[in-house]
């Protein structure tokens, strides 16, 4: 490898917005994410599912007339 072509690498702790540190490494001095795993909605738990049933059927009682034609 080449000598002083290569940015310097960096062992930090990226700070989310919840105030946890992960610690990682990388070339920037400093990371801050919106955003983590600890506070996350899909990895805490209370994620909420969107209930999608009923769409078909919605979309058939407005648009289902004017489909038989």
């Amino acid at each position: 490898m080449k000598k002083d072509i290569h940015p310097k690498y960096h062992k930090i702790n990226a700070v989310c917005a919840c105030g946890n540190e992960v610690p990682i490494g990388t070339v920037e001095r400093e990371v801050k994410v919106e955003i983590c795993s600890a506070c996350h909605p899909f990895f805490t738990g209370k994620q909420k599912l969107v209930d999608t049933a009923g769409r078909v059927e919605k979309f058939l009682k407005k648009y289902g007339k004017t489909l038989k034609k």
